[in-house]
């Protein structure tokens, strides 16, 4: 078995048994221990699976894998990273660097996107929403750790948000691989589209706005 092998069978492993947990912990109730237990597993599992695709994109290139890697590993370290800190004071350069590397690949994801738009290619959509989406995370990073947040617990609602959108990207992998029926962009942009407003909503219930908003 060579190495390509060994690592699609630790992706599918990690994929799969987030995919399943990541669906228990989009619909149970949050902040109980056992959805503490839980997340911890699903984080291990997706994290795994998200830092396993790079090397095989490399070995068997895929554009299209690499773009949902990056993007669910950034999710997961940054939304683990907002749970673990208290105050601004906390903030280290390695949560600045996970920023600037998603800035980095958000352009990327756009110069990609009108490329492939200016060739003719439909796909190119999907770079472009993708990019914008990352560039929209890291501006929210930059006005969390400047302590320019409307939210008072904006630890809590970021951690949220990414470790849901790391979820959105888990089920756009498993539809894009499984997909014959639907155009690609369609099933690319669907999870987002429907998981987003759910985000939106637990959010709102569980924010605390700063008195001076």
């Amino acid at each position: 078995m060579d190495i390509f092998n060994i690592l699609l069978g630790i992706h599918i492993v990690g994929g799969g048994t987030s995919l399943l947990l990541g669906l228990y912990i989009l619909i149970a109730r949050k902040g109980t221990k056992r959805h503490k237990k839980i997340g911890i597993i699903y984080y291990t599992a997706m994290v795994t699976a998200a830092l396993v695709a790079m090397p095989m994109c490399y070995l068997h290139p895929n554009y299209f894998l690499f773009i949902i890697s990056v993007f669910t590993a950034y999710m997961l370290l940054t939304g683990k990273r907002y749970l673990m800190h208290k105050t601004l004071n906390s903030i280290t350069m390695y949560d600045w660097s996970l920023t600037v590397i998603m800035a980095l690949f958000g352009l990327a994801f756009m110069v990609f996107g009108l490329f492939n738009l200016a060739n003719g290619k439909n796909f190119g959509i999907v770079f472009l929403v993708f990019g914008v989406i990352s560039l929209l995370f890291v501006r929210q990073d930059w006005i969390n750790f400047k302590g320019q947040s409307t939210i008072r617990n904006f630890f809590l609602t970021t951690h949220i948000q990414r470790m849901m959108g790391s979820y959105i990207a888990s089920v756009t992998a498993f539809l894009v691989v499984n997909n014959e029926i639907l155009p690609p962009v369609f099933v690319w942009l669907l999870p987002t589209v429907v998981i987003t407003p759910l985000i939106t909503i637990w959010i709102r219930k569980h924010k605390v706005e700063n008195a001076i908003a």
